[in-house]
């Protein structure tokens, strides 16, 4: 299938997912990090489809440096998972299903940006 618009990714598809399902697991987070954790992991897991989104219409390098965004939106995600499950917010099968989706999600950017690299 020809890939006509960052629609069409993979990678682009499950970063959707994930981000849906982050904003499920925060949903039951304590209100007093509304400001806090919530926003900022809901802003990760945004910016993780949201940078393959913008970069996937430009040149290869600026596509790539977006990748390169996407995976620090990665990491900075799964840091954050990790502060949530030992200050035991939301729900721990969520947080499964999360950790299991972040992992693939891990895999197709890596997948992607091998592809975009020259040579």
């Amino acid at each position: 299938m020809a890939i006509r618009s960052y629609k069409d990714l993979e990678v682009w598809q499950e970063a959707i997912e994930l981000a849906i399902e982050v904003y499920e697991y925060t949903d039951r987070f304590p209100s007093y990090e509304r400001f806090g954790i919530i926003s900022q992991m809901c802003r990760a897991a945004v910016s993780i489809p949201s940078n393959i989104a913008e970069g996937q219409c430009k040149s290869r390098k600026e596509f790539l440096h977006h990748i390169s965004h996407s995976r620090g939106s990665y990491q900075e995600l799964e840091t954050l998972l990790v502060i949530s499950e030992r200050r035991q917010y939301g729900s721990p099968n969520l947080l499964a299903g999360i950790q299991r989706r972040l992992k693939v999600e891990g895999r197709l950017l890596s997948g992607l940006r091998r592809s975009l690299l020259p040579g």
